[in-house]
């Protein structure tokens, strides 16, 4: 995926806002040095000397790389800044097109050039009210140079010279915590790039995966507390949090490849996590990852069907149609893997929630819900119980055809119904006339309820005419009440 294309994702409005500013807000880091003590200077080109000089020109080249810049000033060390950038340029292209250049001295220099420019302290946000569906993401100041970083480590991870054996002794448990931090940046970029690295390195050193593993699990335990009494909150100071799609993106991959059965930690981190993740306000940013990850643990064991759809359904959005619309996607890419006895235990609960949006008023819910019936696997599974959903679904059903005021959703009322009328006729025609005459039981309460409100005012009228009680001495009082 572009880096564009991952900006835009994440706001796809950015392009339209920046035609109406003229300049997106940066930022620079409270750990980057300026370049005033420093003076870079040009050194030979490392294809211009001979191969055995160029271990030691590479090394000086990454700690030339070292030096940092303050680019919160764009005019100041010009000829310094173009010196790095055009430095790392030149070792970028020399670790991806050279053979046999990663030997044993360069990693350390390697790692400590890549930790100098990347490590650093991240700013506060400029904007404590950031929405990010709304506002343009501060941007980092230094991205110029840092992108390179980024590139030349990358390349250095995907080299086929690279040697795990060798790398572990400078990319270790402390490196990789530094590197998990810097998934707060505001900057959708450089969190595009973690989220690609961290990947490469979980792939690559063996010893560090259930290290990465851990982490990530306790990054989003702090994110996420789940109270004894079922309430979810957020234990940080803001209710958003940069890098979830991005972790959960990778955690996609990983919970992919675990081993079955499925161990403890794994669905503790489940139920934990991933499952009280969907009460947050800022759901629709990370929502994609995050029922990837839902589904995958489904696919390796179906017997958490229960839990999660319970789980859901515990934080179903009362009040936010677009959750509410986020959960329904959700719901059914699980029941499209769902099987079929994991189905018979959530078809009651499930169904009484589903006829609950299909009556909202709120036409993309109930439009949302309907669509379910388009899906044949899932037609496949309402067909085989059709005698629990059928009862559960029919009176929300009904009544929709006869009052929604969206024509297209009485349509696909109308589809539905029909569907079940040939699933089965009998049952529904029960359950029309049971519908029909509860519809008249209810109309006779409400006109009793209505005699006897008539009755009891003729009454007091009766009663207030007798002690000659003015009628609008009576209404004042009554207002009064």
């Amino acid at each position: 995926m572009s880096t564009g294309t991952f900006v835009d994702r994440i706001d796809p409005f950015a392009k339209r806002q920046s035609l109406k500013k003229k300049q997106k807000k940066s930022q620079g880091s409270s750990r980057y040095r300026t370049g005033g003590d420093v003076e870079l200077t040009a050194l030979p080109l490392l294809k211009d000397v001979a191969n055995s000089e160029q271990e030691d020109l590479f090394i000086r080249k990454l700690r030339q790389c070292c030096v940092g810049f303050d680019f919160m000033d764009p005019v100041a060390d010009l000829k310094g800044k173009e010196v790095k950038r055009a430095t790392l340029n030149e070792v970028v292209d020399y670790i991806t097109s050279g053979r046999g250049v990663l030997t044993e001295p360069v990693y350390p220099e390697i790692i400590r050039m890549i930790a100098c420019n990347l490590f650093r302290t991240l700013p506060p946000s400029d904007n404590p009210d950031f929405d990010p569906e709304e506002d343009d993401p501060t941007l980092e100041a230094s991205w110029p140079h840092l992108t390179l970083v980024y590139e030349f480590f990358l390349r250095f991870l995907e080299s086929p010279d690279f040697q795990p054996t060798i790398g572990k002794k400078v990319i270790d448990q402390k490196f990789v915590l530094q590197l998990l931090e810097l998934f707060d940046s505001e900057d959708p970029r450089e969190r595009d790039f973690l989220k690609t690295v961290l990947h490469r390195i979980y792939g690559k050193f063996l010893g560090l995966r259930a290290f990465i593993r851990k982490q990530i699990n306790n990054f989003f335990l702090r994110k996420v507390e789940t109270l004894c009494s079922g309430k979810v909150r957020f234990v940080y100071e803001t209710e958003h949090f940069n890098g979830v799609g991005e972790l959960l993106e990778i955690l996609g991959s990983i919970i992919n490849g675990f081993a079955l059965p499925l161990k403890a930690e794994h669905k503790q981190f489940l139920v934990r996590v991933l499952i009280p993740l969907h009460k947050v306000r800022c759901l629709s940013l990370y929502h994609a990852q995050l029922a990837y990850c839902v589904v995958q643990f489904l696919e390796k064991d179906a017997t958490l069907t229960e839990q999660v759809i319970k789980g859901l359904l515990k934080f179903w959005p009362k009040t936010c149609s677009q959750k509410e619309v986020m959960f329904l996607g959700e719901i059914e890419e699980i029941l499209d893997v769902i099987e079929p006895a994991q189905f018979v235990k959530i078809q009651e609960p499930l169904f009484k929630q589903i006829a609950k949006c299909v009556s909202s008023p709120h036409f993309q819910v109930a439009e949302r819900a309907l669509y379910f019936w388009n899906n044949e696997y899932i037609m496949s599974l309402i067909e085989e119980n059709n005698q629990v959903i059928m009862p559960i679904m029919f009176p929300a059903l009904y009544r929709i055809s006869k009052e929604h005021w969206n024509q297209t959703i009485v349509a696909l009322v109308y589809n539905v119904l029909k569907t079940f009328m040939e699933m089965n006729s009998r049952l529904f025609d029960d359950l029309t006339a049971s519908y029909k005459a509860d519809r008249q039981k209810e109309k006779k309460k409400e006109r009793e309820r209505e005699d006897l409100w008539r009755k009891m005012q003729d009454l007091s009228i009766k009663n207030a005419n007798k002690e000659g009680i003015s009628l609008d001495m009576i209404e004042m009082n009554h207002v009064k009440d």
